[in-house]
């Protein structure tokens, strides 16, 4: 009998330090791409043998979040992020990358760079940071709360077009149902790298998350995940 407590007392004193860790990240809430990211961190996370958790809020809540510690970090952002939030740490490689579209119901031009959309009323995401960089100086842009309701917004004529990223927009164009009335313009208006970010109290696992990023990267997984995760979304609507 005292051999089998003392077993149990050794086990619950090993308990915590074989606890897994877990890393809540904040993501985009509504933003498929965003999923796509996140599931695809999850691989890389697995293989460091950590959990990770969601926290799915708007964009700008996102960022209050990440920045200030009460979450671990962000799915993925653009590289310039960290200028604007320095207790954000960008880790390389890139995660993924987006396309931002011009999505329309009525007009066709073709897409010249974020010039081209100046002279059109305008709805992009609040908190998405290409978008507002993008759009930033221009004069008639409305920041919508969500995707679905920008391409809402769209489909009642509130606006000449929108802008997302191109699979995002898709998804949510089939999502609502409006494939008919919706169409995205070629080509993108750029193609751009985004970044997972850690908050710099994680300094020491940036590294680390990097080098499985890109060894995931090198052997392909990193893109055959994407291309498979993007399937189901699409597959799902």
């Amino acid at each position: 009998m005292r051999r089998i407590v003392v077993v149990c007392l050794l086990l619950l004193a090993a308990g915590p330090s074989q606890a897994q860790e877990v890393i809540r990240l904040a993501r985009i809430a509504d933003i498929p791409d965003q999923y796509v990211g996140g599931e695809m961190l999850r691989a890389v996370y697995a293989r460091l043998n950590i959990k990770l958790e969601f926290e799915d809020v708007p964009g700008k809540r996102a960022l209050a979040l990440s920045s200030t510690g009460e979450v671990d970090g962000e799915v993925q952002r653009i590289g310039t992020l960290s200028r604007d939030y320095p207790t954000l740490i960008q880790v390389t490689p890139a995660i993924n990358y987006i396309e931002p579209t011009v999505f329309t119901t009525k007009l066709q031009f073709d897409v010249a760079g974020w010039n081209s959309i100046r002279d059109y009323s305008i709805g992009i995401v609040r908190g998405v940071g290409s978008s507002e960089a993008g759009t930033r100086g221009m004069t008639r842009v409305t920041a919508t709360t969500s995707l679905d309701n920008m391409v809402k917004m769209l489909d009642a004529d509130r606006i000449d077009v929108m802008v997302t990223d191109l699979f995002s927009g898709l998804a949510a164009v089939r999502k609502l149902n409006l494939q008919a009335r919706i169409h995205p313009l070629s080509p993108p208006l750029e193609r751009i790298s985004i970044y997972h970010h850690l908050h710099e109290r994680h300094r020491d696992l940036v590294p680390k998350v990097g080098r499985m990023i890109e060894q995931m990267e090198a052997s392909g997984e990193i893109a055959r995940l994407r291309e498979t995760l993007i399937k189901q979304v699409l597959s799902g609507m």
